[in-house]
């Protein structure tokens, strides 16, 4: 089988990408089992001048560190296929991304538990009021 593998986005212009990864397992809800496409896990942020990462899911958030790969990895897309007959099946693929670098999270998640607010505690006075006896 051939295979023919094209860049349309110039080279040095392919869109960077990331891969994320995790230690230990994501598990989907059974309601959402048929809908994976497009569901969103959590929110990934970075302050602006560090490289740290924080990825949010739920009431748990992660702290991870970009790690540059020994070798940078291709995202490819299957364009089209023909199967002419007798001759070899050729396959086309086109580059839509380069990888390039990983966020790696590889500590335990933290858990975002909200603190409920103190509410303000009012001290009543005890008042000792004794009446004054009289002595006669």
């Amino acid at each position: 089988m051939k295979i023919e593998v094209k860049c349309s986005c110039g080279e040095g212009n392919c869109p960077e990408w990331a891969i994320v990864e995790l230690q230990g397992v994501v598990e989907v809800q059974p309601g959402f089992q048929d809908r994976l496409h497009n569901l969103e896990i959590g929110r990934l942020c970075r302050p602006s001048s560090q490289e740290v990462y924080t990825f949010t899911v739920g009431y748990h958030e992660l702290t991870g560190s970009r790690v540059t790969l020994k070798k940078p990895l291709l995202v490819l897309k299957k364009v089209k296929q023909s199967d002419q007959g007798p001759m070899p099946a050729m396959a086309q693929l086109d580059v839509i991304g380069v990888i390039r670098h990983k966020i790696l999270f590889k500590t335990r998640p933290k858990a975002l538990i909200s603190k409920a607010e103190p509410s303000p505690t009012v001290k009543q006075r005890t008042s000792d009021s004794t009446s004054a006896t009289s002595n006669q």
